[in-house]
């Protein structure tokens, strides 16, 4: 399983692959904002990606099209409810404005 490293907090959590970012930052107990129920459709589980980018699912077109309305995008953006983990471990940053901080 992979391992998930969450900054700034520098907590980690051991969650199964297949789980969404978003899905294993509840499950890491991480405070983070999900308007939309995880359809694409608000951008406010918005994150970077640090490390394990090319572990994570392809980037499809609705969260392509979402990201492309936020701003502050870059190219290790992702939203966390269309992001998929692989067997990688991966790095994600939590932005101030989607953990509520």
């Amino acid at each position: 399983m992979p391992v998930l490293t969450i900054m700034p907090s520098g907590k980690t959590a051991t969650v199964p692959a297949g789980s969404t970012l978003l899905q294993a930052l509840f499950m890491a107990g991480e405070p983070i904002q999900s308007k939309c129920g995880g359809k694409a459709e608000c951008g406010s589980c918005h994150v970077f990606v640090l490390e394990g980018r090319k572990g994570l699912s392809k980037m499809q077109r609705a969260e392509n099209e979402r990201l492309d309305a936020i701003v502050g995008v870059g190219s290790k953006s992702r939203l966390a409810c269309q992001a998929t983990l692989g067997t990688e471990d991966a790095t994600v940053e939590l932005l101030s404005f989607a953990s509520g901080a």
